[in-house]
């Protein structure tokens, strides 16, 4: 408490004079404070009321007019004298004060006077009292007494009644104003100050009495009220810490009361902490107790200037066993201890011969660290509960206790063996495993108790590790991991263990000598049991100067025993990151997170702390965590997902290996195997994925979307707080997880669902400002791009050790591969230019060291290095350019010394720069220009080479590689028209007819732009192309039976493939160098090829083209006896012949149009006409839209028409200054043998090269007439290559015209509405709104050119013209097909209505019979001429064809 207070509050409230005699109406009451009986004793403490003297002698209540029972309002405040005796009182004298002063009467008359003595018992005296009054002055000696006590000859107010009423508050650091606290403060007092008896109350208790009195009073310290407590809090704690440290000796006898001490001080801790709990810090620790501990609690025995009677002075029967103190330090901490003392029992003692032997016997013994672990060891029950609960405040008491001990005893710089007794490391020993045991055992049932104890012992054992010895501390630290590791064994779900013991190992690692106490000096040779301590002296200066020995390297990088015992804490935490990260480990997924974190967090602390910032100390620290390497190398498939657990993991991974030894590394890596070797580059190769520079505009992106989100979720807490859905629904959602789940509940941190339970639901207002100003962003791209360097530079020194390792070993070509692909990878991620220029100048010494690899064995990784190359040769950066350039060059002149010809090089360039053309959005060919230029004048100065064909063969691809340029140039020009670029694209693979490679690079370059617009159909056929181009060549190279022959095995894939027949031999080879060396003119990449192009296929929805696919790959996996691959692929066979039955009559493939184009504007398009495929379902007026915007933005919308009928163009009525488009929707055509072939959709709708489109008109130009005169021309398109292709638009070749005259016209409708009739009333399930559409339109009265009308018009008359007999016959036979159907579909109906359709059902009926009736004449009548006999037929079979006007057109 910052200040003393001792305040008195007097609050009169009522008096009663209703009953006294005499004139007693104008009431005042005047308050005083009496130390005597004499008027003159009123003491000056009355505070006064403003603009009066700051104390006062009495004060006043307001006087209440003509009222014999006056209520008052007044509060007096008076200041309490420190000392008060029993003659100490309230005294109140009651006034009747007269209005209208008459002669010789006083102003004021004495109408009564009461006290209220201030001590009883010794005790302040307050609280609501009625008081008698008396009407005449009090006697002598009356303020010891009570009024309530009848004094004689006194006359009282009302018969000794109580009547008046008064509140006495005392407000006092003083005063405990609590029974049970007054009696054990006076208790204690007595002995303190030995007088007796002592008397509390009513009672005298005598020595005799003493100690049960002591005792009983220690155990009603529980039964006291909490605000006193908490005012004398301190003050209490330390009474009881004293009477543990110094036992009383009553009557000659040492009262021990360290266990009624303890117990009070548990249940008084417990209770303030269940009562104050807001009064809490971070860490739930009470801040009254922790404030106690901090700045109160010393040893008793340590306070500066104690007085300290003299080994003598021993005065009577009562005393302290006090320490004799000299005045620098107590001399009885010399004193021998060799006899045996009872630990438990300081009663019993060795034989004493004198009081003063007696003193000495117990001397030192009573240590509060010591007497503090004892009692909590053999304490139990309910006072172990409590202590339990509150195990921070004695854990930390203990401590603060044993740090006073020895600096005062002048210990510290003892060795730390010798620093405590054994007694005390032995209860030390039994309470941390006694509460280590109440964790394991209990950690289901109270949780959060169990969390608080976890936390307490850990924090209790790091500050242990300052003060005492430290094998000492690792072996309880043991202790603790062998009880939760016994318990979870038997556990089906560790995880909530397991993250105790996480917690456990963070706080005990966060020492901050951790890096000393793990031993980073020594050597792994088995350490002296147990292991040697660090003194607090040398714990800075033990250097980290020893060399590393040639020592058993593996055992530096695996979690040995070795390693473990001498690097103990270290160990632990290893061993816990493996255990949690082990794949195999069942239920601590959720904890990937927690200690990853803890060892993130030990590498930062040891990052920034400058005792380490030597880079050999560095050294030495890194040697601590070397086993990460192994440990992360392990878990390579989990870190896939980057999240930020990801990252925190690889970023230690890296720390490790940029601070550790190089020549430790290298050594170790020489031990590797192969097999470990190439997981440590895959590890390397991820880190370079997830330390890749995103740039800033991925950092604007995600702080709009964090923004968005944030908004988002305020917005849901409104609406559920106010709005239209309850809280409880909200809440009801969340728990079963219906709101947006988070995108990051990934492996390394499990999204629970919490529900809004406070204790789980940490909301809190985020301090972050969400939406991020323009320079944060920036300062955030800023540390991404260093860390991006930083990271990337780490794994390139790791990879030159790698190098340096491996190359003398045999099995290097496999493990350079491997850096060379680490290597590749980071030269395609966003890298910065420093770290460019330095991997450059690797990749060249690789590259000049190792030509073998590249040229000979990565023939793939040469492909891939030269696309990189170039990229960089486009970059806009002059220094990477000229290093990439550089780079190029010399790959080139070094395949060229090799074998004097670098055509695989000039092949692989070429082939890179096409791919790079046909991919990349934001190629720069100017700057390659540049580049290539650089290459030019390298070629062209370098000496060496200069009379060889080198020069000449790199002008040759130099000019290559412009005439690809100016490819590029006209892809850039048709970037907006997919059409176009495909065109093109499918021109420049045509031009490369005589080079695979080449072609097979532009193939795939197609493949990619249709799948990025979603053209997976014709992504598919590409990529079957792509397989059939490899098979052609591969068959050439070896003959093996169950490959395919070539182009011919994919005829049932598409027709198109034939076209990938491989040129004559004479003009390509494929043995020859440069020639088919690619990755995919291999087995393998023809199964890959095949691969891609089925997964294509399926997203087409092409099912049975999947199937055929497949029908080329199993006899490869066959013959290679790979089952799992065969596995897969019956399993996919299944899934696609599934979905070929769930979907039927669902799928969509495609939607077709005629396109022409006249006019100059369209240069080679002029009068060019095209079918277009485009998706399924697209509207005739969806593709006009689409063209007519693109072309009249190109041309000006004033130029472009669009010709919206389809009738033949004639070129001479445009005109020439515009850009005419005329669009027809088209169908499939087949002819009638073709339909027997095509019965499914997916057959009518594959391999498609005739399409169809009619146009109606008359002899006399409308198009539509009377029917009679309506003519119809039907005009069937042939196309240069089958649907789907690799483009979606195909030129047509072939145009053919067949014109139907009326009565045909008149047959086709008849057929279509009788099939119409048959779907309708064959249907399954029956659809009955349909099928009365189609009965309405066919019998219905009100149809204009009805079947009636049709058959009136061609059938009431023979015609004339025996040419049309048999259409006659045929349209008639339609007639009656009709009339059939038509009695069939109101059979149907009949079946399917309800009761309120009976009528329509009947007027139906009524229409079909008259139809019948009306058609009934018409359709008898038979053609004679028809029905001869029956002569042998000589014509040709397809009348109907035969008779047709065709007109025939190229």
């Amino acid at each position: 408490m910052s200040k003393a207070r001792n305040l008195l509050y007097v609050y009169p409230q009522s008096l009663n004079f209703a009953n006294r005699q005499g004139s007693a109406r104008n009431i005042t009451v005047k308050v005083q404070f009496m130390y005597g009986e004499d008027p003159s004793n009123a003491m000056p403490v009355i505070f006064g009321k403003s603009s009066c003297p700051e104390f006062s002698k009495e004060a006043y209540t307001a006087v209440v007019y003509h009222n014999r029972s006056p209520d008052f309002h007044e509060e007096i405040k008076i200041k309490l004298p420190a000392t008060l005796t029993d003659h100490h009182h309230l005294l109140f004298t009651f006034y009747h004060v007269s209005c209208q002063q008459k002669q010789n009467t006083p102003l004021e008359t004495p109408v009564g006077y009461t006290w209220i003595p201030m001590l009883q018992n010794g005790r302040l005296k307050t609280g609501q009292f009625c008081l008698p009054v008396s009407l005449e002055k009090p006697p002598q000696a009356y303020s010891v007494l009570s009024p309530e006590v009848p004094l004689p000859g006194m006359k009282w107010v009302d018969n000794h009644k109580g009547v008046f009423n008064v509140e006495v508050v005392a407000v006092s650091s003083l005063h405990t104003q609590d029974p049970y606290l007054d009696k054990f403060f006076a208790l204690v007092h007595a002995l303190d100050e030995h007088m007796f008896p002592v008397r509390i109350g009513d009672m005298r208790i005598m020595e005799n009495n003493l100690e049960n009195e002591l005792k009983s009073s220690i155990s009603a310290l529980n039964s006291s009220q909490l605000e006193p407590v908490v005012r004398f809090l301190h003050l209490l704690l330390d009474k009881l810490i004293l009477l543990v440290v110094r036992p009383p000796v009553i009557a000659g006898q040492i009262v021990n009361l360290g266990q009624a001490s303890f117990e009070a001080m548990a249940s008084i801790i417990n209770r303030l902490h269940k009562n104050l709990d807001g009064n809490q810090d971070q860490h739930g620790r009470n801040s009254l107790l922790a404030s106690y501990i901090y700045y109160v609690f010393r040893l008793p025995n340590t306070y500066p200037n104690s007085p300290s009677p003299g080994p003598g002075g021993l005065g009577g029967s009562v005393h302290y066993a006090t320490m004799a103190r000299s005045a620098v330090r107590p001399a009885s901490l010399n004193l021998n201890r060799s006899r045996s003392l009872s630990n438990s029992n300081p009663d019993i003692s060795g034989t004493p011969t004198s009081p003063d032997d007696e003193v000495r016997s117990i001397i030192g013994t009573k240590l509060f660290h010591e007497e503090l672990a004892l009692q909590w060891v053999v304490c139990s029950g309910s006072v172990r509960e409590a202590a339990l609960q509150q195990a921070w405040f004695f854990f930390e008491l203990m401590v603060k206790s044993m740090v006073h001990h020895l600096y005062f005893a002048d210990k510290l710089d003892a060795p730390r063996k010798n620093r405590f007794p054994e007694r005390f490391t032995d209860d030390v020993t039994a309470l941390v495993s006694t509460i280590a045991g109440d964790i394991v055992s209990r950690f289901q049932k109270d949780t959060e108790m169990v969390e608080r104890l976890n936390t307490s012992l850990a924090f209790f054992l790091n500050d242990l590790l300052s003060i005492m010895d430290r094998g000492f501390v690792f072996t309880l630290i043991k202790t603790c991991y062998k009880q939760v590791s016994s318990k979870l064994y038997s556990l089906t779900n560790p995880s909530n263990l397991v993250s105790l013991r996480l917690d456990f190992l963070r706080i005990i690692c966060s020492h901050e000598h951790y890096v000393t106490l793990n031993l980073p000096c020594s050597l792994l040779t088995p350490p002296a049991s147990p292991s040697p301590s660090v003194s607090s002296a040398t714990s800075q200066s033990s250097g980290f100067s020893t060399n590393v020995q040639d020592q058993k390297i593996a055992n530096m990088f695996e979690l040995s025993v070795p390693f473990r015992q001498q690097h103990y804490l270290a160990g632990l935490v290893l061993t816990e990151l493996a255990v949690i990260l082990d794949p195999d480990a069942e239920g601590l997924f959720g904890l990937h997170k927690k200690v990853i974190n803890m060892v993130h967090n030990l590498l930062s602390s040891h990052d920034s702390d400058p005792r380490y910032a030597d880079p050999q100390v560095k050294a030495r620290v890194a040697m601590l965590y070397l086993p990460l390497i192994g440990v992360i190398m392990e878990t390579v498939p989990q870190l896939y997902d980057f999240t930020e657990s990801s990252r925190s993991l690889l970023i230690c991974l890296l720390w490790v290996l940029k601070n550790a030894d190089e020549s430790v590394l290298q050594k170790w890596f020489t031990d590797l195997s192969v097999l470990q070797l190439n997981r440590l580059l895959d590890l390397l190769y991820l880190c370079v994925s997830c330390f890749e520079y995103k740039g800033k505009k991925v950092f604007e992106r995600m702080n709009s979307l964090t923004f968005k989100k944030s908004k988002d979720m305020r917005a849901k807490l409104e609406e559920a707080i106010l709005g239209s859905i309850g809280a409880r629904q909200e809440m009801v959602r969340r728990s079963r997880g219906q709101l947006e789940r988070s995108p990051s509940g990934s492996a390394f941190g499990s999204q629970e669902n919490l529900r809004w339970r406070k204790d789980m639901t940490h909301w809190r207002q985020n301090t972050e400002k969400l939406d991020k100003s323009r320079a944060e962003i920036e300062h955030e791209a800023l540390i991404d791009g260093n860390l991006a360097t930083e990271a990337n530079l780490i794994i390139l020194d790791t990879l030159e050790i790698v190098v340096q390792t491996v190359s003398v070993t045999e099995s290097k070509e496999s493990i350079l591969g491997g850096v060379l692909k680490v290597l590749l990878h980071s030269m395609a991620c966003n890298q910065s230019a420093l770290y460019l220029q330095h991997c450059f100048a690797t990749q060249r010494a690789l590259v000049s060291k190792f030509p073998e690899l590249l040229f000979e064995e990565e023939t793939e990784q040469c492909a891939d290095l030269c696309l990189r190359l170039l990229r960089h040769c486009s970059s806009s950066i002059g220094t990477i350019r000229s290093h990439a350039s550089a780079s190029l060059y010399l790959l080139m002149r070094q395949n060229f010394e090799i074998g004097n010809n670098f055509a695989r090089v000039k092949m692989q360039v070429t082939m890179s720069l096409s791919s790079l053309v046909g991919t990349s959005q934001n190629f720069n060919e100017e700057f390659l220009r540049r580049s290539l230029k650089t290459i030019l004048t390298y070629a062209e100065e370098d000496l060496e080479l200069r009379e060889t064909t080198f020069p000449d063969q790199v002008q040759d691809l130099v000019f290559n590689l412009h005439m690809i340029l100016s490819d590029t140039v006209k892809m850039k020009e048709h970037q907006e028209d997919p059409e176009m670029l495909i065109d093109l694209m499918y021109r420049i693979a045509k031009g490369y007819q005589n080079s695979p490679d080449l072609r097979l690079t532009w193939l795939q370059n197609m493949a990619g732009k249709h799948s990025e617009r979603s053209n997976h159909a014709e992504s598919a056929q590409c990529l079957v192309h792509s397989a059939a181009l490899v098979a052609e060549y591969l068959s050439m190279l070896e003959d093996r039976k169950y490959l395919p022959v070539g182009c011919v095995t994919f005829q049932n894939i598409s027709s198109n493939v034939l076209e990938e027949s491989a040129v004559s031999d004479d003009v390509v080879s494929p043995d020859e160098e440069g020639i088919c060396s690619g990755k995919y003119f291999t087995e393998a990449g023809l199964v890959g090829l095949l691969e891609q192009a089925a997964a294509s296929f399926s997203m087409a929805g092409m099912y049975e083209a999947v199937n055929e696919v497949y029908k080329v790959l199993i006899p490869i996996h066959e013959a290679n006896r790979d089952a799992k691959k065969l596995s897969t692929i019956h399993g996919k066979l299944q899934e696609a012949f599934s979905k070929i039955v769930h979907q039927d009559g669902k799928r969509m493939f495609g939607t077709y149009f005629r396109v022409g184009f006249y006019g100059t504007k369209f240069g080679d398009l002029d009068e060019q006409e095209f079918v277009y495929k485009e998706p399924a379902i697209t509207k005739l007026a969806e593709i006009s839209h689409r063209l007519e915007g693109f072309y009249g933005e190109r041309f000006g919308e004033d130029v472009l028409e669009v010709i919206k009928d389809s009738n033949p163009v004639d070129k001479c009525k445009l005109d020439p200054n515009k850009a005419y488009i005329q669009i027809t929707y088209v169908e499939p055509y087949f002819d009638t043998y073709e339909m027997k072939d095509r019965i499914t959709y997916f057959d009518k709708n594959y391999n498609l090269r005739r399409f169809m489109y009619c146009t109606p008109f008359t002899l006399d130009g409308r198009a539509h007439g009377d029917l009679h005169e309506q003519f119809k021309r039907k005009t069937i398109l042939t196309t240069s290559h089958a649907f789907p292709y690799i483009k979606t638009r195909i030129n047509v070749i072939h145009k053919e015209e067949i014109i139907l005259t009326p009565i045909e016209v008149a047959i086709e409708d008849m057929q279509k509405k009788t099939q119409e009739l048959a779907f309708a009333t064959h249907q399954d399930p029956a659809d009955p709104k349909m099928l009365q559409m189609v009965l309405q339109g066919s019998v219905g009265t009100t149809v204009n050119q009805g079947p009636l009308e049709v058959a009136q018009v061609f059938l009431s008359e023979i015609p004339n013209d025996p040419k049309l007999f048999r259409h006659h016959n045929k349209l008639r036979l339609c007639f009656k097909d009709f009339t059939k159907r038509c009695e069939d579909a109101l059979r149907k109906n009949k079946s399917l209505i309800g009761p309120d359709q009976k009528e329509y059902q009947r007027e139906l009926e009524r229409n079909y019979h008259r139809l019948k009736e009306a058609l009934q004449p018409l359709i008898n009548r038979k053609i004679p001429q028809l029905y001869k006999a029956v002569l042998p037929v000589t014509c040709h079979r397809d009348s109907f064809s035969r008779m047709s006007l065709r007109k025939m057109e190229i």
